[in-house]
């Protein structure tokens, strides 16, 4: 599953790889979004102790997202997944996730939220899954790996991932005072961008799935 075509064949060198990966990859996981969830979920810790759980964070996200780069394929040969397949099932994925953002509804369920906010560790649930690296980046991160044909690729979109995980972190370490001062209005504003541009991601996978079966 590629975004796009057009990002297909980015995949080929080491810089656009990464590149290619990162922009993909970037808008679905939204380390903007989750610094509200993050910040009252950690209200009540010490600075140190924050830092360290967005860095745990920031890891694990690193951890899922190449867990299935390397491994995701054999997961789709497993079940007998048809690339076309994939790309139509992780449209829905995204566009799901994207109607979510653009309406203004949570990405994670009320129970799920329920128990987040009495662990005492959140770092890997709800934070880096499903609230960061969920299903839609997963399926992303698949799709693309189904399109690398050598180790430059690969090494690229590892690049590109862990890139993302520092971002992650620096979101969560100090995001807290921009999204004070930006406001409940703004931040909404700016979700909605991002769920505006996934939702165009998630029709052109889509359409590329039903594409293919036409081939």
């Amino acid at each position: 599953m590629t975004v796009a075509h057009p990002l297909a064949h980015l995949l080929d060198d080491l810089p656009s790889a990464a590149v290619a990966t990162f922009l993909a990859l970037f808008p679905i996981v939204n380390p903007f979004g989750g610094v509200p969830l993050f910040f009252s979920l950690t209200s009540s810790l010490p600075e140190a102790e924050r830092r360290h759980t967005a860095l745990k964070t920031a890891a694990y996200v690193i951890a899922i997202l190449v867990v299935f780069l390397f491994f995701g394929r054999f997961v789709l040969i497993f079940f007998g997944i048809s690339l076309p397949v994939l790309k139509i099932a992780g449209g829905l994925i995204v566009a799901n996730t994207a109607w979510g953002m653009v309406t203004g509804n949570e990405r994670m369920t009320t129970a799920e939220s329920d128990e987040a906010a009495t662990k005492a560790d959140i770092s890997l649930t709800p934070m880096a899954m499903p609230m960061l690296s969920g299903p839609g980046s997963i399926g992303v991160v698949m799709g693309l790996a189904a399109h690398a044909d050598s180790m430059i690729a690969y090494l690229g979109m590892v690049i590109a991932i862990v890139a993302l995980g520092l971002v992650v972190y620096l979101f969560l370490c100090m995001g807290g005072p921009l999204v004070k001062r930006l406001g409940p209005g703004a931040v909404g504003a700016i979700n909605r961008i991002f769920g505006f541009l996934l939702l165009a991601i998630a029709v052109q996978l889509m359409w590329d799935g039903a594409a293919d079966f036409s081939r």
